[in-house]
């Protein structure tokens, strides 16, 4: 692969994805985009990068895809995780006892183990929440992972990594070599295709984010503007979720941090942070 294709795909990549793909990593394009090569039964990456330049809209979708990186897991970190069911669910439930509605996004979704995970988290506090309408979106560019998601099958290795055995039991059904996420669990999350570099209002208002290892492959100004609209999707105490090695510190002023080694902030409001994010933080 030449400079001049190698920086063409990389522009590609950041245009339509906001993926930062360094000429460090070529070598991970070129990983990538083989079987993609050999899928479309193309000669080799030159004749992919010339179709690219010739504008195949098809095509671009299923590069961009193959490129993003779909490494996700049950529970994954399990600290943020512990925090939502010790903190933010009990004041999220004595907040909303008026409406009994709660909804929470996970942005990057990929195949559904995150919103999953966070499903279950709902589900353990049943009592609490019992009567409730509870709403879970997974929203990801990626319609491959996306598609794995809605289905909601995962094989051995998937559900041993993270995932507590009581959990396994309780929410899943076996398949031969598979675990299904049971109707229960379903019925409480659904999935749409959706680019985070676009407009976001559509989605509506949530009580919760998680956009977890995802802004770690954007550039500053990306994160920047992702995290602007991921503010204004938030409630007033609402709580985003970003990754362990992810910060919010210093790259934008629309969260103060919470638990900032474990990647939870709550929104900033006209300045300065709301009461109840504070109430969360303490």
């Amino acid at each position: 692969m030449t400079p001049d294709d190698f920086t063409f795909v990389a522009r590609l990549l950041k245009e339509r994805s906001g993926l930062i793909l360094t000429k460090d990593k070529s070598y991970l394009l070129e990983n990538r985009l083989m079987p993609v090569v050999r899928a479309r039964m193309l000669k080799n990456l030159d004749e992919l990068i010339e179709r690219l330049r010739g504008g195949q809209i098809d095509l671009t979708e299923t590069v961009v895809d193959a490129m993003l990186s779909k490494d996700t897991g049950f529970f994954r970190d399990w600290r943020p995780f512990q925090h939502l069911r010790d903190v933010v669910l009990p004041n999220l439930h004595a907040a909303r006892l008026g409406k009994r509605h709660i909804r929470v996004l996970c942005a990057g979704a990929s195949t559904g183990q995150e919103v999953y995970s966070l499903a279950m988290q709902i589900t353990e506090a049943a009592e609490s929440f019992s009567g409730w309408q509870v709403q879970a979106l997974g929203v990801d560019i990626s319609r491959e992972a996306l598609t794995a998601a809605e289905q909601g099958v995962y094989n051995q290795f998937e559900v041993q990594h993270g995932l507590p055995i009581r959990a396994l039991l309780r929410h899943f059904n076996k398949e031969q070599d598979s675990w299904r996420i049971n109707e229960g669990l379903r019925r409480m999350v659904s999935f749409r295709p959706w680019n985070l570099l676009d407009d976001l209002y559509p989605l509506g208002r949530f009580d919760i984010v998680l956009c977890r290892n995802v802004l770690a492959y954007f550039d500053q100004q990306t994160k920047l503007a992702v995290l602007q609209k991921l503010s204004r999707l938030l409630f007033e105490d609402g709580v985003l979720y970003v990754g362990i090695n992810e910060t919010v510190t210093g790259v934008s002023s629309s969260f103060t941090p919470v638990i900032p080694e474990h990647g939870i902030y709550a929104v900033h409001r006209d300045g300065h942070p709301d009461s109840r994010s504070l109430a969360i933080a303490s």
